[in-house]
């Protein structure tokens, strides 16, 4: 387990590496003028000539790149010139609502994704198992800034005309300064990316569960008597849920890496909308740590993903 666990870590060191060198080469090494792209279109002269000095753009590349590891391998991804305010404090804003967005509609499509899953598995080609398959093809085609306007207007708009004040339009509370609220306001993003992601998870459970219920050890389970509701449970779905153990860890990392269109759509000023303000106003700096800390979420939601497996599933073997 322990060498294992180097090997996955050693790994994932590797491919941060490379995103290092991809996201220096693109942003340090490829523009004319650094410092101008960095400090932004209204930098002033001095603001200019405060950038090359602090970032040692007068050094050789290779000392720049030593520079650029050392300090984001520190936790300094940067300062943003166009705030004023060190790149990690905007991740540090953003971060909360993004992980807020992502964990609670990790937990609706899970839920949703895997029973429907399950039900379908079970009940082969029956009237269930159909009639959840088109539930899922239905959402999985739906795009998500269609799906997040649709609830929008009829769980908002249409409830509000109604004299229903439910829901709000968009926005974000935190959780420590009001519980009802916070859930208030994320509800609707959640249902918006529960009912995308749940139907891959119900394909996923499908199939994965109609091939482990053909298994040998099932048919002896069922042989010798054990309880139905026993067999698909603890012997059935713990196995199957590999596949959905997979992809879950890369949607999850993925969100937390920011949630773009879900959280442009709800106006919440997430890691996404974070993002595309940074890109609009060619904020390289808060792009760059956005950049970096989104590739660490997915290395890292990765290898808890292979350390899942062997819990899950007691045929995996971790070498």
């Amino acid at each position: 387990m322990l060498v294992f666990l180097i090997r996955r870590i050693g790994h994932g060191i590797l491919v941060l590496w490379l995103i290092t060198l991809a996201v220096f080469g693109l942003f340090f090494v490829a523009p004319s003028n650094v410092a101008q792209s960095l400090a932004g279109r209204q930098a002033t002269p001095e603001t200019i000539a405060l950038v090359k000095h602090r970032l040692g753009l007068d050094l050789p590349i290779w000392r720049q790149y030593l520079n650029f590891i050392e300090n984001a391998a520190h936790g300094n991804l940067g300062f943003d010139y166009y705030h004023q305010v060190p790149v990690t404090t905007i991740i540090g804003q953003a971060l909360p609502v993004t992980v807020s967005l992502a964990l609670g509609a990790a937990v609706l499509w899970l839920l949703l994704g895997v029973f429907n899953g399950v039900i379908s598995a079970v009940h082969p080609r029956s009237l269930a198992d159909r009639g959840l398959t088109l539930f899922s093809l239905f959402f999985y085609s739906f795009p998500s800034f269609l799906l997040g306007l649709l609830l929008l207007y009829f769980l908002y708009f249409r409830l509000t005309l109604a004299g229903f004040e439910w829901f709000p339009a968009g926005g974000y509370t935190g959780i420590t300064q009001e519980l009802g609220s916070w859930v208030q306001h994320l509800i609707l993003p959640w249902l918006a990316l529960a009912l995308l992601l749940a139907a891959t998870y119900t394909r996923l459970t499908r199939g994965s569960m109609l091939d482990v219920l053909g298994e040998d050890y099932i048919r002896t389970a069922r042989s010798k008597g054990i309880r139905e509701s026993r067999v698909v449970v603890r012997h059935g779905l713990r196995s199957a849920l590999t596949p959905v153990v997979t992809q879950f860890g890369i949607d999850l990392g993925q969100l937390v890496g920011g949630v773009v269109v879900i959280e442009s759509v709800f106006s919440l000023p997430g890691l996404g909308k974070t993002a595309v303000t940074a890109i609009n106003q060619q904020d390289l700096p808060v792009i760059i740590g956005i950049v970096l800390f989104a590739s660490a979420a997915v290395v890292v939601a990765n290898i808890l993903v292979d350390i899942v497996y062997a819990v899950l599933d007691p045929r995996v073997r971790l070498h």
